[in-house]
């Protein structure tokens, strides 16, 4: 089985996704086939050829390409996107055409209803007769010519037993216009008083939803506007640099390992490292962090990304189509071609519609003939006419993919990746976010936070003299807090003095020899070990110690220097994001490896509901399931390897960007940033997308709902109101117009 993409070209409605995945299914070898109209593909996963399903789909009257290779995205970004310019184009030339032609019948027949004085100059002027001709002709040029698309594709359909959208239309307008021509050459044929024209129906049906169709179009467009931005970050060439020349090439020609040169304000072309030169780069288009980051030599640098200033000499390391930027592509790409669980609902729906419509315009025609008034053959073609027309099935088909389209654009723009689609809907279902604690809420490695300075006597040591001496002993050793000390003097640029008779003494501490004195660090035991007692400064090492504190204890020649405390810090929006995703009713749960002092210190200043302590990566899957039964749907947020199974486990991992791989690939949405709000901000975003599915779904079904039964004419025997076929059609159009504009408001979402 393999995973196929395909772009498909002549899908219109909700009902054309229902036959274009009946088609494949039916290709032996394939085992799934899920539909986007929205994106306008479908994923395939099959041991077929792509030449048996692109014929399947030939037979059931749609076209289908598979989709280009990774390395030719871009291309093949550009080529959809001029095909679908061309296809704006002749819609719009065909909707002026349409237009100029049913604006003189229009005014021929309903300005003659409207203004009495213009029907008596009509009447003079060109008689009854030769009016309904003119008006013939002109309704004809209007469905041969723009309303030609749909009879090609709605009638050999309708025949096959397979009608959807255009298949309504062209039965509508056909009707209309066959109606009229009878009444208007051989009237002898119809019943007296049922020799009515409604020329002026089916020209303005196809013009308004030729109209509607140009709207939707452009508002389509803009759905996938956010992968368009992410392929344009993408420049075209590089500048290569081989023998000391520099030759601008493309990106295909260019292999992992090639030196590039990167001047101020151009684009990084692929992932590398610099090699040499100094600047700033901006990086927001991959986290959305506005701040550009130092870059020195050894630093890595992505494809994609601005040199703000200097020239930098930067050495590949991914080829195009493996860059950070075409795995993000491909990720906003995978989660816009996903299918919420509520579209399921929605397809069942849409794929008995059409039929149904049909039955319901058959049933309205009959009844108006059999039990109407006067006249009962005109009144029911209108009314079976209207019941055809206001049905929309394309509303029905964009409700879910187009939000999914913009919410998960959006979510990129924002350094959020949401992996699946579907991942929407889970997250905003979730009832207990878990947290892992190092490098999730904390920053992920010790740091130095005090130094409490004890004095004997006269003698006294300052902080940077007691910095010093801790770092100078500590970079000798090989202990993980020993880089706390190292960084910390680095920090403050204090000169290390040399160091002699080093020693490690396991499990207790380090000591050597400083300008003559004797210098030991270690934990309290060391000290007692020392013969120095430290218990006259329990209280300070216990309050440090409280806060989830490493505690260390530095001597001079056998007499208490310092106490030293370091702890892996909280990073600074953490308190912020707890609080803001308990606000939003959520129980927050903190997991850890760490011991329970420590967590549950770091615990308490956060003001965390639940703390799982002292576990190893299968107890963070116990810890998941735990929370699953006491709570509901569990998201759980990590980035470490020791996370993976955590994350798999969840009902949605949510993985921090600066992670390990493994951690993200077990995800279902990548944090960009090492910022924990950016999970409060997925929720928010997540929450905005379902909302907006709920309201486009609202508006679709409860759009017909309301409006077929009045243009069945359910409102006649009380008020006497008869919906126009011309209004069905208007309202028809505007629908779908309305359910991809509302998806485009979240385009604005600010978080």
């Amino acid at each position: 089985m393999t995973q196929i993409t395909l772009n498909i070209s002549g899908m219109h409605c909700g009902s054309c996704v229902s036959k274009v995945e009946k088609a494949l299914l039916a290709v032996p070898g394939v085992q799934a086939a899920s539909v986007n109209l929205a994106t306008e593909q479908a994923q395939v996963e099959s041991s077929a050829t792509v030449a048996a399903l692109v014929a399947a789909l030939q037979a059931a009257g749609y076209k289908a390409v598979p989709l280009q290779p990774e390395a030719d995205k871009q291309a093949a970004q550009q080529h959809k996107t001029a095909e679908k310019q061309a296809e704006q184009a002749v819609l719009l030339r065909d909707l002026w055409l349409a237009v100029a032609l049913t604006l003189p019948v229009f005014i021929l027949e309903m300005g003659a209803h409207l203004i009495p004085a213009f029907h008596h100059w009509l009447m003079a002027a060109l008689g009854q007769s030769l009016n309904w001709q003119i008006q013939a002709l002109l309704t004809t040029l209007v469905l041969l010519g723009p309303g030609r698309r749909f009879m090609q594709i709605g009638i050999p359909l309708l025949l096959k037993g397979q009608p959807e959208m255009n298949s309504l239309v062209a039965l509508g307008t056909l009707s209309a216009w066959g109606f009229s021509l009878v009444a208007t050459f051989m009237p002898q044929l119809l019943p007296d008083g049922t020799a009515h024209v409604y020329f002026e129906a089916a020209a303005v049906i196809v013009t308004l939803i030729l109209l509607g169709r140009y709207l939707e179009a452009r508002a389509k467009g803009q759905t996938g506007a956010a992968i368009q931005q992410l392929l344009s970050l993408q420049p075209a060439t590089a500048t290569l640099l081989k023998d000391g020349q520099q030759h601008s090439v493309a990106l295909t020609q260019i292999k992992p390992g090639d030196l590039l040169l990167v001047r101020a304000g151009e684009r990084i072309a692929l992932d590398a490292t610099v090699e040499q030169g100094e600047s700033y780069i901006d990086e927001s288009m991959l986290s959305g962090e506005p701040l550009a980051k130092a870059k020195q030599p050894g630093a890595a640098v992505y494809a994609g990304t601005v040199n703000k200033q200097g020239v930098l000499q930067v050495r590949v390391s991914k080829a195009a189509g493996d860059t950070v930027l075409a795995q993000i592509i491909a990720l906003v790409q995978q989660a816009q071609s996903d299918k919420l669980p509520v579209q399921a609902l929605v397809d069942k729906v849409t794929a008995i519609f059409v039929p149904l419509v049909m039955l319901l315009s058959g049933i309205t025609f009959a009844a108006w003939w059999l039990w109407g008034p006067q006249p009962a053959l005109s009144l029911a073609l209108v009314n079976a006419v209207a019941v055809l027309i206001i049905a929309c099935p394309c509303a029905m088909g964009l409700a879910t993919p187009t939000s999914i389209m913009v919410g998960t654009g959006r979510a990129a723009q924002l350094g959020i990746l949401f992996r699946q689609g579907s991942a929407l809907q889970t997250l905003r279902a979730c009832k207990v976010i878990a947290l892992d604690k190092t490098g999730t809420l904390t920053v992920g490695k010790p740091q130095l936070t005090d130094i409490l300075i004890q004095q004997e006597g006269q003698t006294g040591f300052n902080q940077q003299h007691v910095l010093a001496l801790a770092a100078a002993l500590e970079q000798q050793s090989e202990h993980p807090l020993a880089d706390a000390f190292v960084a910390a003097a680095a920090q403050q640029q204090l000169d290390l003095p040399q160091v002699s008779d080093f020693k490690v003494h396991s499990g207790m501490g380090v000591s050597g020899t400083i300008n003559g004195q004797q210098v030991a660090i270690g934990a309290d035991r060391f000290m007692q070990q020392l013969k120095l007692d430290v218990t006259a400064h329990a209280a300070q090492a216990n309050a440090l110690a409280n806060s989830g504190k490493t505690v260390l204890y530095l001597a001079v020649d056998s007499k208490l220097a310092a106490i030293l405390a370091v702890a892996d810090t909280l990073k600074p929006g953490s308190a912020a994001a707890i609080a803001a995703m308990q606000q939003l009713g959520l129980k927050v749960a903190m997991i850890s490896g760490d011991n329970h002092h420590t967590a549950n210190a770091i615990a308490k200043q956060l003001c965390i509901d639940t703390v799982v302590a002292d576990v190893l990566p299968q107890g963070k899957v116990d810890a998941v399931k735990q929370l699953r039964a006491e709570f509901g749907a569990v998201a759980f947020v990590g980035d470490g390897i020791n996370d993976a199974p955590a994350l798999a486990e969840a009902d949605i991992g949510l993985a921090v960007g600066n992670g390990t791989d493994i951690a993200i690939e077990a995800a279902d949405v990548v944090l960009m940033r090492a910022d924990i709000m950016a999970v409060v901000n997925a929720i928010a975003l997540s929450k905005a997308t379902l909302r907006n599915i709920r309201q486009n779904l609202f508006w679709a079904f409860g759009y017909n709902a309301l409006l077929l039964p009045v243009a069945a004419g359910a409102l006649y025997p009380a008020f006497g109101i008869l919906l126009s076929p011309m209004l069905a059609a208007g309202a028809m159009a505007l629908s779908s117009v309305f359910v991809v504009t509302n998806a485009l408001r979240l385009r604005r979402l600010a978080l």
